[in-house]
């Protein structure tokens, strides 16, 4: 108990909100204007991310006319994105102002399989969204009949579930590490390692292919198509879903990559990060759940319809789950 106290109190000296602070103070005295700043901060990323995210769920439950493949997989992504913000977030915060006095061995692994699971989901639905976007450029005549929403459904609870799994892996692998001795201690570090590589970089891996190989595929459509006024339409639309689907990918890469790519190295023991960049990576990472909305409201017109008709309250006035959108 006295190492763990010393172990808080060292976090405690180097956290920009607690710097100085003494463990036994903490819960007692008011936060500082450091905390209150960061917590006025994480609630507001905590809120948009939230109401972002339920316009886009929403919106593809409600309108009819967003009853696609397509959608399905994004709404997936939605409702992880909106847990993060429902529970990431508050976990994030508490832990912030007690620095865990609270919290034991048991709830400290819950909050880590909550993180992973809802991470590991979003990359997980991103790589089906991939798959479907490869169909639906490189074989168009197919598409229907290889990616409909009983096919996009079970994608969702395969990422679901999968996304479960890892996470219960994690945190067994935690607990193995917190009580086991060297040769048990080795191999959590092992399946620690197998998870980052399962979770994250293997499906981006997949996901940087299928991007590449639907990239040329368009490049080459777009060149024999030309003369084909109808099928130039067609294949626009389909571009400019693949575009704004890859921009999702893309976002998701520049602010997950860093917590990833340091985590992995201090795993390895390369690199040793302090609490305040360890932390803003985490911040970074968990804003790509506040981001994705933006992004279907900037480049897609029928979600931004979709999003003022939920806004202004007109889909209270009357039935509008028929509306025309795009």
């Amino acid at each position: 108990m006295a190492s763990e106290v010393s172990i808080i109190q060292t976090y405690a000296d180097l956290h920009p909100c607690h710097r100085g602070a003494n463990v036994s103070d903490i819960l007692t005295s008011p936060p500082s204007i450091a905390c209150i700043l960061l917590y006025i901060f994480l609630g507001s990323l905590a809120v948009v991310t939230v109401c972002g995210n339920l316009l886009v769920i929403i919106s593809i439950i409600y309108f009819k006319q967003l009853h696609t493949p397509t959608n399905c997989l994004i709404l997936s992504l939605a409702l992880a994105d909106l847990l993060v913000g429902v529970l990431v977030y508050p976990f994030i915060m508490e832990y912030i102002l007690t620095l865990g006095l609270y919290h034991n061995d048991l709830s400290r692994n819950i909050e880590h399989g909550i993180n992973t699971c809802l991470s590991t989901c979003s990359i997980l639905n991103l790589c089906c969204i991939s798959i479907d976007r490869y169909y639906a450029v490189c074989q168009p005549l197919t598409y229907a009949t290889k990616i409909n929403v009983c096919v996009a459904v079970i994608m969702i609870l395969v990422s679901w579930g999968v996304s479960v799994i890892v996470a219960i892996g994690f945190a067994i692998a935690g607990l193995n590490q917190e009580k086991c001795e060297e040769r048990c201690l080795i191999d959590a570090l092992y399946a620690n390692m197998l998870g980052l590589i399962f979770s994250f970089y293997l499906p981006v891996i997949v996901m940087l292919c299928i991007y590449l190989k639907i990239f040329l595929v368009a490049q080459r459509q777009a060149r024999s198509i030309q003369s084909i006024k109808s099928g130039a339409a067609v294949s626009k639309m389909e571009r400019k879903a693949t575009k704004t689907l890859a921009i999702v990918m893309g976002v998701f890469l520049m602010c997950w990559s860093p917590f990833f790519l340091c985590s992995t190295s201090e795993f390895l023991g390369h690199v040793s990060l302090s609490v305040a960049v360890y932390e803003a990576l985490f911040w970074l990472a968990l804003s790509n759940s506040m981001l994705n909305p933006f992004i279907y409201a900037f480049f897609y017109s029928w979600f931004r319809s979709a999003f003022r008709m939920i806004i202004s309250g007109k889909i209270f006035q009357g039935d509008l789950t028929n509306a025309k959108l795009f």
